[in-house]
């Protein structure tokens, strides 16, 4: 059975066409800042204080923080995040 490799640049070009790509530079700003810092992020995500999806960035500041914490969010009945 052949293994098919992954179409990387139709998923580059789906993430350009939902909106996606904005903010998935910062996240890699974000990265690369404390890399080049010198921190030691193993087994931590970079975690932005005022989430991308609300409208923070970079400049509200970022932390590192255990995936756990950084990937779940209260939620209202509905499903979206709750607010800060």
């Amino acid at each position: 059975m052949r293994i098919k490799s992954r179409p990387y640049k139709k998923e580059y070009e789906q993430q350009k066409s939902r909106g996606e790509h904005p903010d998935r530079m910062e996240r890699q700003r974000a990265r690369r800042k404390l890399d080049k810092e010198g921190v030691n992020r193993k087994g931590k995500d970079v975690a932005h204080v005022k989430a991308l999806s609300k409208g923070g960035s970079n400049k509200d500041g970022i932390k590192l923080e255990s995936p756990h914490d950084n990937r779940s969010f209260k939620r209202t009945s509905t499903g979206a995040m709750k607010s800060k």
